[in-house]
């Protein structure tokens, strides 16, 4: 059989690294909750800013896959197919968080904003760079100076614009976290132009294969590694009190 040389096992192995980063914090969240490590440990310290680096890594890669798929003309079939399936999935994470977690259930987290921002995304796909890059500082500013009460609503918590939360485990609202998703589109498009992506096809090896893969399935990896985590973790810690 061929190989297929197409696919950038660079970006896979990105995603990898970016799932493997999140095992760890969601690992170490398991942990917290069974007491296992101090209560509040992974909301100290550079925990917090570890998780953001992840879901912006997350986004960022979004926004990049968006030009490789969609650059030359968006394909709605499959766009709206893969759409369909992070809608679903979200919809599935916020309903197993509301029975699991209660009132700190998921409203809006990492696949709800790469849904919805891919979504809008499309928009900036053929737009000027600056454009798009103007965008994404904005985006990222706006909470910063647009927060009002008016935006408290639960209907518009999506936006990011309340200066009052109510306590989610994860939560990523459009403003700020659209920026990422236009980052990647802008260093997509740039690298575009500067012809860099062909220089990143390789043929795999036995060892990017398998690197590669987790990065491949992405979705099913983050929809799977916490319940056999948490499952872990519980069970460990029924064993041994």
């Amino acid at each position: 059989m061929a190989q297929d040389h197409t696919r950038i096992a660079a970006l896979d192995i990105a995603r990898t690294l970016a799932l493997a980063a999140m095992v760890v914090f969601h690992f170490t969240f398991d942990l917290m909750m069974f007491g296992h490590v101090p209560a509040g440990f992974v909301f100290q310290g550079f925990w917090p800013y570890f998780a953001r680096t992840i879901a912006a890594s997350f986004l960022f890669l979004a926004g990049v896959s968006l030009v490789l798929a969609h650059g030359k003309g968006i394909r709605w079939p499959s766009f709206w197919r893969r759409f369909a399936i992070l809608a679903a999935a979200s919809a599935l994470i916020t309903l197993a968080t509301w029975f699991g977690m209660g009132d700190a259930y998921i409203r809006w987290g990492i696949l709800h904003a790469i849904a919805a921002g891919s979504l809008i995304a499309l928009a900036f796909l053929r737009a000027p760079l600056i454009l798009t890059a103007a965008t994404a500082i904005a985006a990222f500013i706006a909470p910063f100076y647009l927060k009002s009460e008016a935006f408290s609503a639960p209907a518009l918590l999506w936006l990011g614009l309340s200066p009052t939360v109510p306590p989610m485990v994860d939560y990523l609202p459009l403003l700020p976290w659209l920026a990422p998703i236009l980052a990647g589109i802008v260093a997509a498009r740039l690298m575009t132009r500067l012809g860099a992506w062909d220089h990143l096809r390789t043929a795999p090896t036995p060892l990017i294969r398998a690197l590669s893969w987790p990065g491949q399935h992405s979705l099913a990896v983050y929809l799977i590694h916490q319940p056999v985590m948490f499952s872990a973790v519980w069970a460990y810690t029924t064993l041994t009190s």
